[in-house]
């Protein structure tokens, strides 16, 4: 049978398919170039990574059963602070916000992967979707955002 859990468990931190799983292409970032804007209008590293941990506590609020909205952080939230220290927060943070995800996906019971989540559809916000859905949505963006971290961290 089929284990979505284990699909995001791969893509952040296990054997990805495609290649180096999230954690990996973080921790291979040098902190003094997480926070470049190599490519004009483009998002650093940094922020990308931000990024991929409001989406990921999103996600883990919706499976939880909550209203579907906006990450509490925002969409694309700004670093705080651009300093070796502020890189190792954010990705701690990211860390921590998809072990919480896990954790929440593996209360979820076999027969409630096919429930809808709360609200109508919303391409943009990613509602209307059943939670596998919504979980699988959540790896293609985290393989997504890998790759563009990967590219950018060889500037």
């Amino acid at each position: 049978m089929f284990n979505i859990t284990n699909e995001i468990k791969k893509g952040f931190n296990g054997d990805a398919w495609h290649g180096n799983h999230v954690m990996q292409t973080l921790n291979n970032v040098k902190p003094e170039n997480a926070f470049e804007h190599y490519v004009p209008n483009a998002h650093s590293i940094a922020e990308i990574a931000l990024h991929l941990t409001a989406w990921t506590e999103e996600v883990t609020s919706r499976i939880m059963g909550n209203q579907a909205a906006e990450p509490a952080m925002g969409d694309w939230p700004i670093p705080e602070a651009k300093t070796p220290q502020a890189w190792e927060k954010i990705i701690f943070n990211f860390k921590l916000a998809n072990e919480e995800l896990i954790r929440h996906c593996e209360l979820v019971k076999p027969n409630e992967w096919n429930d809808d989540v709360n609200m109508e559809r919303n391409r943009a916000l990613g509602t209307g979707v059943t939670k596998i859905e919504l979980l699988n949505g959540l790896v293609q963006h985290h393989a997504y955002h890998s790759g563009q971290i990967a590219l950018l961290s060889k500037f």
